[in-house]
């Protein structure tokens, strides 16, 4: 039999071969044979007695864990099974951690072996408490939002959120002993990369290969992430398809907003920020892939995860606070969920991919609602009629359009491009706005410009 997961030869024994036994003992257990060589060869060993009392003793000094350590014969020649159980606890060897990958060991280090450690422990990178950072500190905007959704959601009563900021997140059990733990960091300071760079969610357009169009780059707490991060991909990055149903006018997206939501949300609180890497989503001409650095529990697979199955999170505190806020469910339904919105659209369900520590969420583009150049050429020429239609103002007119082909245009850049007054430009959008044609997303600093363009009605 050749060598595996589970068995390991070596021709003779020596005292370094306990980091072999480290690796099965931190996997899946294993038998290393001494007396046998690397094509399954029984060789044998002159000294099997020897070995079988001195091996038990090494692995006890070692390791600290208990080997079942056998003589077998074949064929006339003596040769040693040293079986090692899977532990509950991490094994080092001289202080190294390995565990057993395929038919090799691997030495354990950076965040692989912190999120080994956070396995055998169960004690998260997120759970650590911090000290340079008070409640005062948070952002008060995430506390408002959570407050907001956590009422309108229903779970959490009035009288439960009329409580100081303070005892709300001792309630969400983001505090230990009075500190704030690195999740409570993460959900609702203005800037979570102060405990870890990467603590963030970008959004890119992606043309063909490589080329990036334009992205956008949440850095905010994950609350006010999760408030925002849905309504800009749909408003910004997706167009609908528009189609009229007598007179009703029917706009179609390429993809499930409720899978995006609840795929968006589900990588936002399945994140394993100790990696430091960012969530990232990344929308392409016909498909978008949303991915996040995850650790699932013990013995599970991508086939288990896309199944029915028992909700055990990664971040429980995390995962609390965004169920509280009506964000998601605590009955392990999300990628059902995901499954159900995509074939009420008519679309594919996603495809789950994990290389490493990186999972990543497919989703393939409905066929039928995505655009082409006649599709294009048709809604701008809606677009154009409507807004000589409502506007009747070709001043306006103009500022619509520069809104409309950059969202995130300055005032200062209007000015430039039409060579008008500030005082002209700023009654113009206002003007704009209160006939509701253009609506201001977010904030000065980092908000967009949105046309309105069904201005049929108007």
């Amino acid at each position: 039999m050749a060598e595996n997961q589970n068995t390991e030869y070596k021709e003779s024994w020596r005292t370094e071969y306990l980091d072999e036994l480290c690796s099965f003992a931190n996997t899946n257990g294993g038998s290393l044979f001494v007396g046998i060589d690397d094509k399954g060869n029984i060789i044998g060993v002159n000294n099997a007695k020897k070995l079988l009392e001195d091996i038990p003793n090494q692995v006890k000094s070692g390791l600290n864990i208990l080997a079942d350590v056998n003589i077998h014969s074949k064929d006339g020649k003596d040769y040693i099974e040293i079986a090692v159980k899977p532990s509950d606890y991490p094994v080092n060897y001289k202080g190294e951690y390995y565990v057993r990958s395929g038919s090799t060991k691997q030495k354990l280090s950076g965040p692989a072996l912190t999120a080994f450690l956070t396995k055998k422990t169960g004690f998260r990178w997120e759970d650590v408490t911090v000290d340079n950072i008070s409640v005062d500190d948070l952002d008060d905007e995430s506390f408002k939002i959570f407050r907001r959704e956590a009422l309108r959601s229903g779970r959490m009563s009035k009288e439960e959120l009329n409580i100081s900021n303070e005892e709300l997140l001792d309630k969400l059990h983001l505090t230990v002993d009075g500190k704030l733990k690195r999740s409570a960091i993460l959900l609702f300071y203005h800037d979570p990369s102060i405990i870890q760079n990467g603590s963030l969610v970008q959004i890119g357009r992606f043309g063909k290969g490589a080329d990036i169009l334009y992205q956008d780059v949440f850095e905010g707490s994950m609350i006010n992430t999760a408030d925002k991060v849905v309504d800009l991909i749909f408003l910004k990055y997706l167009k609908a398809k528009i189609t009229f149903e007598k007179e009703i006018r029917i706009e179609t997206y390429p993809y499930a907003r409720e899978a995006i939501r609840e795929a968006v949300y589900n990588a936002i609180i399945h994140n394993c920020y100790m990696y430091g890497s960012p969530i990232q989503i990344r929308i392409e001409d016909k498909q978008m892939i949303i991915s996040n650095c995850c650790i699932l529990p013990d013995g599970w697979t991508i086939d288990m995860l896309t199944k029915s199955h028992q909700s055990i999170p990664y971040n429980p505190d995390m995962a609390n606070v965004f169920y509280r806020a009506g964000y998601i469910e605590h009955w392990g339904r999300g990628i059902q969920k995901i499954n159900d919105a995509c074939q009420e659209l008519g679309a594919e369900p996603p495809r789950f991919e994990l290389i490493g520590y990186g999972l990543r969420v497919y989703f393939k583009a409905l066929e039928s609602a995505l655009f082409d150049e006649e599709d294009l050429k048709r809604q701008n020429d809606a677009l154009n009629d409507a807004l000589n239609d409502a506007l009747n103002d070709e001043l306006k007119k103009q500022i619509a359009l520069l809104i409309g082909n950059n969202p995130k245009i300055t005032q200062k850049e209007i000015i430039d491009q039409l060579g008008i007054s500030r005082a002209t430009v700023q009654r113009k959008m206002e003007e704009l706005k209160t006939a509701d044609i253009i609506e201001r997303i977010g904030s000065k600093k980092t908000g967009y410009w949105v046309v309105k363009i069904n201005l049929e009605n108007k």
